[in-house]
């Protein structure tokens, strides 16, 4: 087990993450210069990796580059962004280049420098379980690091009085399309794993992308880009019904405010689960550069007569899929809209088919009896990001990114990381290290209940708009 120089082992950290991936980094960005706070994370990868089979080239993250790992909580952190170029010597290459979206390799290159910088962050460190041990009034980690080829190298265990998980989502394949991935030397691989597998799709004869959002509209572009003009041999499906755009408007964006993510923690339930079907093309669509970039190579494909050989069809879902001989691939579609089915034969897939919450069920199972669950059986998260649990359990296990279901759109967004990671150690400390805004919104999301502050004046109104902030 690693120790830093003066921790005893079996003293109690005030706070164990597990996973560092945007989220628990950004935590530990913010949590480096409390010097009263002892805190840890583990991760099981060997180093910072961050959707390395998507960091194509050109590709931007869809946040502005004040949306780092500290900024909107801290902007004089040493962590950064600005500060990164800074130390790169690469200040006055970026203000000249007046990006305000920067690219994801670039953004991967800063979380990287961060991680190598940072202290505190132990990978190869692949976390096993967490349970409550009442004696101590602790919670207990049982971890095992691993040697460079990712197996086991011995066991460990440290204790702490707090938790914060932040393992991420995984690259998630639809149940029809599972066999074909499973099965050796066809080539179906999900989008994450793109880059690994870039130049068996640029030579396949047929390609399809399963997908309709920034990650199919992503690797359609680049697959177009670099196919022969006429013969392009490119398929896109998607079960959305239109390529359609991510909602940008600056109103629109205020749905990735605190402000938001309150109200719509404020809400029932029902409501709540409703909402977030509802609310895909605030984070499911396509950035309009990269629909206005493949609209742009289509038609620079048209300039000398003809179509190209590229079918883009929204309003489709694949029901099953099989193999042909050993070296084509039967996709069974249904167009929603139309009822009806045909097939489509192809070469390779690549699934932009999503990603869902990590499962960690095993890690939190000694956790299980203290869990406390809402209707569809899953964690109860209150507004300050914390498991509920029985009340004879002392500590709080803080979650990153496994709130969408009571916070909102706002929870994989790499805007409100900074907010996110503040409010935690605000409630965390018990004081007020990162003051954060009262008001973050011009929108007002709900009708306030509660009216006695509000001057005499507009006191006659039967109702007055103000934003709910119970």
């Amino acid at each position: 087990m690693i120790n830093s120089p003066h921790h005893e082992p079996e003293a109690p950290r005030d706070l164990v993450g597990i996973g560092i991936g945007p989220f628990n980094l950004s935590l530990a960005a913010l949590a480096h210069p409390l010097a009263e706070l002892d805190a840890v994370f583990y991760e099981q990868r060997p180093g910072f990796d961050w959707h390395p089979g998507l960091l194509i080239a050109g590709a931007t993250i869809q946040v502005p580059f004040l949306a780092d790992l500290v900024t909107l909580a801290d902007p004089v952190s040493r962590w950064s962004f600005l500060n990164y170029l800074r130390a790169r010597d690469r200040l006055f290459p970026f203000y000249f280049a007046e990006r305000f979206h920067i690219q994801r390799a670039e953004y991967d290159s800063y979380c990287r420098w961060v991680s190598e910088n940072l202290p505190g962050l132990h990978f190869s460190h692949q976390v096993d379980s967490v349970s409550w041990n009442p004696g101590r009034g602790v919670f207990e980690v049982g971890f095992t690091r691993l040697d460079a080829d990712g197996k086991a190298e011995a066991l460990g265990h440290t204790y702490a009085r707090n938790i914060v998980l932040g393992v991420g989502t995984a690259p998630h394949v639809p149940d029809p399309l599972k066999p074909l991935v499973e099965a050796p030397g066809v080539p179906v691989v999900h989008a994450a794993d793109y880059l690994d597998h870039r130049e068996t799709f640029l030579a396949a004869g047929h390609v399809t992308v399963v997908g309709s959002g920034q990650s199919g509209a992503e690797v359609f572009l680049d697959l177009l880009r670099h196919r022969p003009v006429g013969r392009e041999q490119l398929h896109w499906i998607g079960r959305s019904e239109a390529f359609a755009p991510m909602e940008y408007s600056k109103l629109g964006l205020e749905h990735f405010t605190p402000d938001y993510t309150r109200y719509f923690h404020s809400l029932t339930e029902g409501v709540r689960d409703g909402l977030v079907a509802a609310q895909w093309q605030l984070h499911k669509g396509i950035d309009a550069d990269t629909i206005a970039a493949i609209h742009d190579e289509l038609y620079r494909r048209t300039l000398h007569g003809g179509w190209p050989d590229a079918v883009l069809t929204p309003g489709v879902r694949v029901r099953t899929a099989g193999r042909i001989a050993t070296t084509k691939i039967e996709l069974h579609l249904e167009h929603v809209q139309q009822d009806s089915r045909s097939r489509l034969t192809t070469d390779a897939v690549v699934l932009a088919t999503g990603y869902r919450e990590r499962p960690v069920g095993h890690i939190l199972a000694g956790l299980d009896p203290y869990l406390r669950r809402d209707g569809s059986g899953r964690p109860r998260v209150d507004e300050r990001f914390r498991l509920v649990l029985d009340p004879s359990v002392t500590g709080s296990v803080y979650v990153q990114n496994a709130e969408l279901h009571t916070h909102g759109v706002g929870a994989p967004d790499l805007g409100l990381a900074a907010w996110r990671s503040a409010t935690i150690l605000n409630s965390l400390t018990g004081k007020e290290p990162y003051p954060l805004p009262a008001r973050t919104a011009f929108t007002t999301f709900g009708l306030e209940r509660d009216v006695t502050h509000i001057p005499q004046a507009r006191q006659t109104k039967v109702i007055t708009p103000l934003l709910d902030r119970r």
